[in-house]
Formats: structure tokens, C-alpha cells, sequence
């Protein structure tokens, strides 16, 4: 595992998002709930921006365009592609299920860093 300082502390306060690049990955930075999660930018489902995506209380993040939601814990698929009703069911199978990449992170010396692995980081 390589730690990459990404961003002061003082730049992600409570509910804040922030968009980093680390290496050749867009990384999404969420503080919520005092944790630090690092997530792929876009949605694995169609690719989607996740900055625009809900957060809820119970840790998923819910992609805007067809609200497909992933724990961000584990990365785990709550549910895939939804939205909109009837084309949702059919949008589904426009791309296999696939879990939300998770990166591990840590606070230090007022830093927050993210751990990558080491193919990733160059």
C-alpha cells in the first residue's frame, strides 16, 4: 500500500465533498458522518459523475442518474440501476453489476491521505 497526502483536513468539513486525481484515478473524497471515504469519481454503472450523488444516513451513496447505490463500508452493491421506473429494469443490463472501488483512508499531521495500491499510484 503507497499513502498519498491528497488534501489538508481543513478542506473536507463535515457533509464536504472534494474531487482529487491520484495517479491516473478521479477520486471522490466524502466526509460524512466524521468518516473519510475515498470512492472512485464516477458511478460504475454508466460512469456518472457520483458528485452529484446522495449520501444517505446509513452510509450509501445513491448515484443521480439511475440511483444505483453502493455501501460505502465495502463498496457492495445495495442496489443496481433502479430509475426510472420502467426503464430502469431495462438499463440494468446496460453494464454487469459491479461493486463501488473503495480506497482507504486516514487522517495525519492535519492531512488526509489515501491508501493506493502500488500499480495504481504511478
Amino acid at each position: 500500500m503507497n499513502w498519498i497526502k491528497v488534501l489538508p483536513e481543513t478542506k473536507l468539513p463535515e457533509g464536504a465533498r472534494h474531487e482529487v486525481r491520484v495517479g491516473r484515478l478521479n477520486l471522490l473524497l466524502i466526509n460524512h458522518q466524521q468518516e473519510i471515504f475515498a470512492l472512485t469519481a464516477s458511478c460504475p454503472h454508466m460512469q456518472f459523475p457520483l458528485r452529484w450523488a446522495r449520501v444517505t444516513p446509513d452510509c450509501a451513496i445513491v448515484c443521480a442518474l439511475h440511483h444505483s447505490a453502493f455501501d460505502l463500508h465495502t463498496g457492495d452493491v445495495k442496489s443496481w440501476s433502479p430509475w426510472p421506473p420502467v426503464l430502469g429494469p431495462m438499463l440494468k443490463n446496460a453494464s454487469r453489476q459491479r461493486a463501488l472501488p473503495l480506497f482507504p483512508t486516514r487522517v495525519e499531521e492535519g492531512s488526509i491521505w489515501v491508501g493506493m495500491p502500488e500499480a495504481s499510484s504511478a
